[in-house]
């Protein structure tokens, strides 16, 4: 994997893991290695786009990089019988690299950067976190859509609740 395309991965894994900006898009799963998920997060257009040119010459045997590893030597390995890839030939689109990757962990929003309507994996902490006013926008209209459902809004857990209440 290139450098660049690697950079994007471990800023994704530490949106995914520390982000407290995720509430809204945090789902139940019944799956043996975890019980949660987010789903459908609004990624911004040019994030995308950038994560998939520097990895477009960067190598891939899967296209759903959720399941189907091969773990029986204890690291994931592709399985056998897959053939490598390049990222570009594997995901033709930056959607199909953002949208498929993690089995749509996230959508490709049709907002930009700075909009406040859609997750950035990048920006500069000194200048405050942008995902704070996505995350309250998405929540405050998640939550009037249950209400007029004349539903309630379903929380899966206090852990997850806290800091989508604080949010509202």
């Amino acid at each position: 994997m290139e450098p660049a395309c690697k950079r994007h991965f471990i800023q994704d894994s530490c949106l995914y893991e520390c982000s407290p900006n995720l509430g809204p898009w945090i789902q139940e799963v019944n799956q043996s290695w975890r019980k949660e998920r987010f789903l459908h997060v609004p990624l911004c257009k040019e994030d995308c786009e950038r994560w998939w040119e520097d990895c477009r010459t960067s190598s891939t045997c899967k296209t759903d990089w959720h399941k189907g590893w091969d773990w029986s030597s204890g690291v994931n390995k592709c399985p056998a019988e897959t053939v490598c890839h390049t990222f570009e030939f594997s995901f033709p689109t930056p959607a199909s690299l953002c949208e498929g990757l993690w089995s749509h962990s996230y959508k490709v929003s049709n907002y930009s950067r700075g909009s406040g309507r859609c997750i950035q994996m990048w920006f500069d902490p000194a200048q405050g976190n942008p995902n704070e006013e996505v995350a309250r926008f998405y929540a405050q209209a998640m939550t009037s859509k249950a209400v007029a459902h004349g539903r309630g809004l379903f929380l899966p857990s206090l852990a997850l609740a806290l800091p989508l209440l604080l949010l509202v």
